[in-house]
């Protein structure tokens, strides 16, 4: 529907936005349920999924891993703090480069508008060094072929 737009605030934060096609019951669902993000959160092209765990609950554990198909590869774990179904995901996430980031705390919101949604992520990074290493990584790339990918799966899940 959009492109994400990416924007910093302060020294700490990150603010993800993107319009999306689909419900926010929808969009939130395919932030939460393995078996839909495992078809969307791959990141740029050639980019596989090789572990997706996703334990929605306050407390429940996240774990997600990547590969290249050749040597690279990554994973991300966390916890998730707060769930409002369709409306809010609050968590805790590091990825393990192989060593593990520190911890980016994340506040996804999912607004209508008008016949779709608004996502509005905001990560907080414990300092500015934090922050600028993890936009060095291309995130910006990652994050938008792996959203690209949302309105069409939820399109087809709706239509099947």
């Amino acid at each position: 529907m959009t492109r994400l737009t990416l924007t910093t605030e302060g020294d700490q934060h990150v603010i993800v936005t993107r319009r999306f096609a689909a419900s926010p019951v929808d969009v939130y669902r395919a932030h939460v349920e393995p078996d839909l993000i495992r078809q969307w959160m791959l990141g740029p092209d050639g980019w596989v999924m090789t572990d997706c765990q996703s334990d929605p609950k306050p407390g429940g554990k996240i774990r997600f891993a990547w590969s290249d198909g050749g040597d690279g590869g990554f994973s991300l774990t966390g916890e998730y703090q707060t769930l409002d179904p369709g409306r809010r995901i609050v968590h805790v996430e590091r990825m393990h480069l192989p060593d593990p980031t520190p911890d980016n705390h994340i506040e996804t919101t999912f607004a209508p508008d008008g016949s779709g949604t608004l996502l509005t992520l905001r990560m907080t990074l414990p300092d500015a060094a934090t922050r600028a290493a993890m936009l060095e990584t291309g995130m910006e790339d990652g994050m938008e072929a792996s959203y690209a990918r949302i309105d069409p799966l939820l399109l087809a899940v709706d239509a099947g």
